[in-house]
């Protein structure tokens, strides 16, 4: 690695990194420098308007050096390759492979690959210096929990460990209180705030930030003092408790284990997302000096492939926990004993919390000793808790469906209607959701406005303007024709499942049955119980309406359900 300059044909000129490489018979100097866009990388050959690299390739005299340059432009090179002895020296870059010991998550039967690949293997000695030993080591006051574990569904994977009680606990007790200087946080990732919270204003993502840094101590080995953090995170592979990873690593034939449900596009959409991350992380990595400092030659997106930063993602995103009343920079935490050793439960109360100094949990009931502990995990739907965190909670009340519902754009009396909608707090294309246990409320609450969308007579039109409620002549052709559409929609999205209710009760019956497509089926009946409940509450208002005998009023300019 050497120090390259550069002078624009505009007179500009600069410093950059270059990285010697040997091609064929010769050496290469490639240079990495910072064009018009920051952390824009223009090599020798790339023809940029603005920007000439001092740079040459020279024929090579033996395997071990290149030979002395003989133009300007060479001579300055070689120069600069003799002084790289100020520089710290540059450690060979190491492509990451799903199954070598650089990924944060480890890849299958990594211990009996590793030692045939001739790599450091985690010795029972390691295993029982444990993730809460090293806490203890470095800070964590005694606490009230221990970590056990249980078996994975996958015979070649380790078994999962997770926190439970050491002792009788009751409500209100301290279960444990983790320092601040064992929470990675992106105030400490970044070593400044004012760039964590620019960082975070600017919508770059945490969770590519946090996944980045762990990255790169990976590559430390044992030299990281988040060692033993990293290895249980690689020991537990982003699986939830089930045991499963998030749907972002599934294969694609797996991923048909959820056709029908919307999280499947939900599933594409972020894996999408994390793609962005990865082509802006050279971004994040020159602006934060703390990387650039530690880390001057691994370019992030040259030192990890795009496969491995996903699954480093993911393992982040099924731990990170989410702190309330702190500064931006330090609202995203990996906090060692956190999930995802804590199991998850949508109807707990307690939540890490945030407090002078540390991040602790105070339980909210009574536990056994050897009980697993339990926290909050925030309001999220089945489909969050199964694309962050891998498993599906059956009595999650905060589980819901979308219905989209829009008006027509192509009615003459749009904008009147867009107005009145915007009146009533909706919008012109508005999501209305759907409440596991509430289905029959949220089709009512579906109904004005889907009126609203069949009004087609102008003088009714201005009768609904100049009303200060969402009131709209309710004519039994009118009503028909809103209950019929309701009806077909909820049919139509039932149908988009491959398989029935009774059908799923079968597959769920099976002790046997594949961990993925177990967990998959869950949230595949789970979202059609809610349809059915939604297409039942829209059949028996029909059959409550006074006059059967009517049919539906024609609507040229009906909205749209999606």
């Amino acid at each position: 690695m050497v120090m390259v300059f550069f002078r624009g044909l505009s007179g500009r000129s600069g410093v950059g990194l270059g990285l010697w490489k040997r091609k064929q018979s010769g050496v290469r100097l490639e240079a990495h420098v910072f064009g018009p866009n920051i952390g824009e990388r223009i090599r020798p050959g790339d023809h940029d308007p603005w920007c000439l690299v001092l740079a040459a390739t020279v024929p090579s005299r033996s395997r071990s050096a290149p030979s002395p340059p003989a133009s300007p432009a060479a001579a300055a090179a070689a120069f600069l390759l003799r002084s790289r002895a100020a520089l710290r020296p540059s450690r060979r870059r190491n492509l990451c492979l799903a199954s070598s010991s650089e990924t944060l998550v480890g890849g299958s039967l990594r211990e009996e690959e590793g030692k045939r690949r001739g790599e450091v293997v985690v010795s029972k000695k390691e295993e029982e210096d444990d993730l809460k030993s090293w806490m203890h080591r470095n800070g964590l006051p005694p606490c009230k929990v221990v970590l056990k574990e249980r078996a994975s569904h996958n015979e070649r994977h380790q078994p999962i460990h997770y926190v439970a009680a050491s002792e009788d606990l009751q409500v209100g007790d301290v279960a444990f209180s983790v320092p601040n200087s064992l929470v990675v946080t992106l105030e400490r990732v970044l070593g400044n705030e004012t760039i964590a919270e620019l960082l975070a204003t600017n919508k770059l993502s945490e969770l590519a930030c946090l996944a980045l840094y762990l990255m790169y101590e990976k590559k430390q080995g044992k030299k990281s003092f988040w060692y033993p953090y990293i290895r249980e995170l690689d020991r537990q592979r982003g699986r939830g408790q089930l045991a499963v990873e998030s749907p972002l690593l599934w294969a694609e034939s797996e991923l048909d284990y959820l056709t029908g449900s919307p999280t499947k596009a939900e599933v594409l959409e972020r894996a999408e997302g994390i793609r962005r991350e990865y082509n802006e992380l050279d971004t994040v990595w020159f602006m934060a000096g703390s990387l650039f400092q530690q880390y001057p030659y691994d370019i992030p997106t040259e030192a990890f492939p795009f496969e491995i930063f996903k699954q480093a993602f993911v393992a982040i995103q099924s731990c990170v926990v989410h702190l309330q009343k702190v500064s931006l920079a330090r609202r995203f935490a990996l906090v060692p004993l956190g999930p995802p050793l804590l199991t998850y439960r949508s109807n707990c109360k307690a939540m890490l919390t945030a407090v002078d100094g540390a991040v602790e949990l105070v339980v909210d009931r009574a536990y056994k000793a050897g009980e697993p502990i339990v926290v909050w995990c925030g309001p999220q739907p089945n489909s969050r808790l199964l694309l962050n965190y891998g498993f599906v909670d059956e009595d999650n009340s905060y589980d819901r469906l979308g219905v989209e519902a829009s008006l027509n754009t192509e009615d003459p009396q749009y904008q009147d209607k867009r107005i009145v909608a915007q009146r009533n707090g909706k919008l012109s294309k508005q999501l209305f959701y759907v409440y596991a246990g509430k289905e029959r409320e949220a089709v009512w609450d579906m109904l004005p406005y889907l009126r609203l969308g069949y009004v087609s007579d102008p003088s009714d039109m201005q009768s609904v303007i100049s009303s200060q409620g969402p009131i709209c002549p309710v004519s039994p052709c009118t009503e028909r024709a809103v209950l019929d559409q309701l009806v077909e929609y909820f049919e139509s999205r039932i149908a988009g499942y491959p398989t029935t209710l009774s059908e799923d009760e079968t597959l769920l019956a099976d002790p046997s049955l594949n961990p993925k497509k177990r967990v998959a089926t869950q949230l595949v009946r789970l979202e059609k119980k809610i349809l059915n409940s939604c297409l039942q509450a829209a059949v028996d208002l029909i059959n409550q309406l006074p006059d059967h005998t009517v049919s539906p009023c024609p609507a040229p300019y009906a909205p749209y359900l999606k």
